[in-house]
């Protein structure tokens, strides 16, 4: 199990505001989309475009925003994309139509990868040693908060009135403030000076590039628990549906005891690219087990489902460690939150164009789409290890010519002429 406390105060200020945020995340995640649908009565196909439009808004603004808390400290840039969000979460109860939802959705996403930009500076300055661990221990912590949000979202959907999707709405905006709030306990970060050249370089990293994408590909993954395995065994299976609450709850019970240990053997970029084709080979094994849950008895689907969950979710291990390793080891320091936010558009583009492309694999297509998408992660699983000997070969060389400017005025500098 995971340490139930970090070593610091700091480490512990920025525990204690992700787990209030994530009980606030854990709210809207398991009824966001039932508020707009059932208490705003937008149609569902309206209510996924609109969350598609904001998806791709929130892509434009993790770079930009990462560059910018690398540049003016990470604390208040973040701490601003909270009360942002908040703002933008409460302004959900005065959507009243399409457009005015689209606005209100395109603000709180784009706020919230504007925050997890911003955030990753902070991880990176007060994680120690190892901020990757740190980050996998947050991780953990994420679960237990969106754990407890959604018992409360639970709630909400079981009593079906406005006013229960309104308070629930409210209180995931009053989480975003509290969780700001925390981070006035926090020392500031001082800002990173820049050290020349081109002032973009994430973007001019193609090595680290690559990654992004092969780990945006593998980030589909998060959507087979929450999307396509509810709708494959209401639709394809005789599994009882309080399955789908145990599959759930079999996943985060496994993160949080084991994700922290997970990351521990992760600790170079090499060892991260063993680890996600590790987790590719996973995700075939597990999306074939699924697929082999349909045509057959109610216990068999059952234990076929509940077996391929837990291999699901070890290989779930294995991708995110290896992404907080790579994500962390091949960022220079004066560019951490330029780097991350880089890296989170891969899972920004898994977040917005994940659930449909699995509906129309997994549960139009069937059975043959399973073998499919998990041929998918397993090759992406493999051409992991030589991207990361790329990325880490380049890293290599930009540190040293960094190093070489940083030096260069000094050997430079002509002696001075003698005086008199």
């Amino acid at each position: 199990m995971p340490r139930l406390i970090p070593d610091t105060g700091p480490q512990r200020v920025l525990a204690a505001s992700n787990f209030v945020y994530t009980v606030g995340s854990g709210l809207y995640l398991t009824a966001g989309v039932l508020y707009f649908t059932q208490a705003v009565h937008l149609p569902a196909d309206q209510v996924g475009l609109g969350l598609g439009i904001a998806g791709l808004v929130a892509l434009a603004l993790g770079v930009a925003v990462g560059h910018l808390a690398d540049r003016c400290g990470a604390r208040g840039v973040y701490a601003s994309t909270l009360v942002v969000q908040a703002l933008a979460t409460a302004g959900f109860v005065l959507a009243d139509g399409f457009w005015p939802f689209v606005l209100v959705v395109c603000v709180a996403a784009g706020a919230k990868a504007a925050g997890k930009a911003a955030h990753s500076p902070l991880v990176r300055h007060y994680g120690g040693d190892r901020p990757q661990e740190f980050r996998a221990y947050l991780r953990a912590v994420t679960n237990v908060g969106i754990s407890l949000g959604a018992l409360g979202a639970g709630w909400v959907v079981q009593v079906d009135s406005l006013s229960a999707y309104r308070l629930m709405v409210v209180g995931n905006a009053v989480a975003f403030v509290v969780s700001a709030v925390f981070l006035v306990l926090l020392p500031p970060v001082a800002p990173v000076p820049a050290t020349g050249g081109p002032r973009w370089i994430a973007l001019r990293d193609r090595p680290y590039l690559l990654l992004t994408a092969l780990d945006g590909v593998m980030a589909i993954q998060f959507k087979v628990l929450t999307v396509a395995v509810p709708l494959w065994l209401v639709g394809a299976t005789t599994a009882p549906h309080w399955l789908i609450s145990g599959t759930m709850l079999t996943g985060t019970v496994m993160v949080v005891a084991f994700q922290v240990r997970a990351s521990r053997g992760i600790d170079t970029p090499a060892a991260g690219g063993n680890a996600y084709r590790r987790a590719g080979v996973a995700f075939l094994l597990s999306c074939s087990l699924i697929s082999l849950s349909a045509g057959v008895p109610a216990w068999a689907a059952a234990t076929l489902l509940i077996v391929a969950v837990v291999i699901h979710t070890v290989g779930e291990l294995w991708h995110s460690a290896a992404g907080f390793e790579m994500s962390f080891a091949l960022a220079p320091r004066h560019a951490t939150g330029q780097y991350l936010g880089v890296f989170g558009l891969g899972a920004g583009l898994a977040e917005a164009l994940g659930p449909g492309l699995l509906i129309a694999l997994c549960i139009t297509w069937g059975r043959p789409g399973w073998y499919v998408v998990g041929a998918v992660f397993a090759l992406t699983g493999l051409a992991a290890p030589p991207a990361a000997r790329w990325a880490q070969r380049h890293e290599r060389h930009a540190r040293q010519a960094r190093q070489t400017r940083l030096d260069a005025p000094e050997l430079d500098t002509p002696e001075k002429a003698p005086v008199g």
